[in-house]
């Protein structure tokens, strides 16, 4: 009993989650890292961060805009079906 509400609560088993999520950090540390992040002065690096997207102009901005829309075209979907998906098998929206 124990060890199925903990496997509901991370999403599936303690193992199988903990290696997913040290995927995704090194996958996600990655693109930090080249975007210019630095994970032992975090705040400085997203000021500094900024301040390069508000020097290079309101480009960047509708550079950004374009990419998250063309990322969105698929990802949104894909995800409301898998949402959907799941509450009809009766795995989700528990």
């Amino acid at each position: 009993m124990a060890e199925d509400l903990v496997s509901r609560f991370l999403g599936g088993p303690p193992l199988a989650v903990l290696v997913r999520l040290v995927l995704l950090s090194i996958v996600v540390g990655v693109i930090l890292q080249a975007a210019g992040l630095d994970p032992w002065n975090i705040l400085h690096s997203v000021e500094k961060l900024v301040r390069h997207v508000w020097d290079m102009g309101f480009d960047a901005v509708r550079w950004l805009w374009r990419y998250f829309l063309l990322g969105a075209v698929l990802v949104v979907p894909i995800w409301l079906l898998v949402r959907l998906t799941r509450g009809v098998t009766g795995k989700g929206w528990r």
